[in-house]
C-alpha cells in the first residue's frame, strides 16, 4: 500500500529553510539548468515589473537583474524564510534602488495589486505547496499579471524517462517518510495544475540534469 506523503506546514517550511540557509545554493547543479530554460523563454528583456514567489537566496533574481532585465525594470520577491530574505537582500544590495525582497507568511494569497507585474516567477516552490495552495497561487498569478504577461515556473517533476522516473519515485518515498529531508519538496506535474482556460502555454519542457527530474512551464496570461 502506497504511503501518503505529509506536506510541511508553512511554519515547518520556514524552519527548514531558516536552517538550510545558504546551503540551498548547493542545489544549483540541477536547479540552474531549469532556470536557464525559464530565462530563455520568459522574454525578460521586455519585462518592466517582475514578481517572484519564493526568492530563496536571490540567485535567480541576481541573474535576472544583472543579465536579462532592462535597466528600468523593477523586481519584487517574497519568501517565507527570514534567513533566505536576508541572504537575498545582501546578494541584491547593489540593485536596492529597483529590487525589493520581503518576508511572506507562506500563504498563496498575496497583498499585491491586480495587473501589477508582467512576469510572475516561481522556481522550485510549487512542489512544496498543497493542491489547494497551488490552485490559489495560480489564481493570484493570473490576477497580478497584466494581459499578455508571462507565468514562469520550474520545479521537481515526476520524470519523463526511465531513470528520472526511478529517481522521482525514490524521492517520493523519502518525502513520505521524512519530508524535511528533501526540503518538503515532492515531484509534481506542473502542467496538470495549470487551468485550461486563461492561459496559453508558451514553453513546456522536461529535463533531468544528473538524473534529477525537473519541469519548466511558461504560459501567457489571456
Amino acid at each position: 500500500m502506497r504511503r501518503r506523503s505529509r506536506l510541511l506546514s508553512h511554519e515547518e517550511a520556514r524552519r527548514v529553510y531558516d536552517r538550510i540557509g545558504s546551503w540551498q545554493d548547493t542545489q544549483a547543479f540541477y536547479e540552474d539548468r531549469a532556470a536557464a530554460v525559464v530565462l530563455r523563454h520568459g522574454d525578460f528583456g521586455s519585462a518592466q515589473r517582475v514578481f517572484e514567489f519564493g526568492t530563496g537566496t536571490g540567485r535567480f533574481a541576481l541573474r535576472l537583474l544583472s543579465e536579462h532585465l532592462p535597466a528600468t525594470a523593477l523586481y519584487r520577491g517574497v519568501d517565507v524564510s527570514p534567513t533566505m530574505v536576508e541572504i537575498a537582500r545582501r546578494r541584491l544590495a547593489r540593485y536596492s534602488a529597483r529590487a525589493e525582497v520581503a518576508r511572506s507568511h507562506g500563504e498563496p494569497s498575496l497583498p499585491e495589486s491586480a495587473s501589477s507585474c508582467d512576469r510572475f516567477v516561481s522556481n522550485y516552490v510549487l512542489d512544496l505547496l498543497s493542491e489547494d495552495d497551488i490552485a490559489q497561487l495560480l489564481r493570484e498569478a493570473h490576477r497580478m499579471l497584466r494581459p499578455g504577461g508571462l507565468l514562469c515556473l520550474s520545479g521537481l517533476s515526476t520524470g519523463a524517462g526511465l531513470i528520472s522516473r526511478f529517481v522521482a519515485r525514490a524521492w517520493e518515498r523519502v518525502h513520505a517518510l521524512r519530508p524535511e529531508l528533501v526540503g518538503g519538496c515532492r515531484p509534481l506535474d506542473l502542467r496538470a495544475h495549470l487551468p485550461a482556460s486563461g492561459w496559453q502555454v508558451v514553453q513546456h519542457e522536461h529535463l533531468a540534469p544528473f538524473a534529477i527530474p525537473s519541469e519548466v512551464l511558461v504560459a501567457r496570461r489571456g
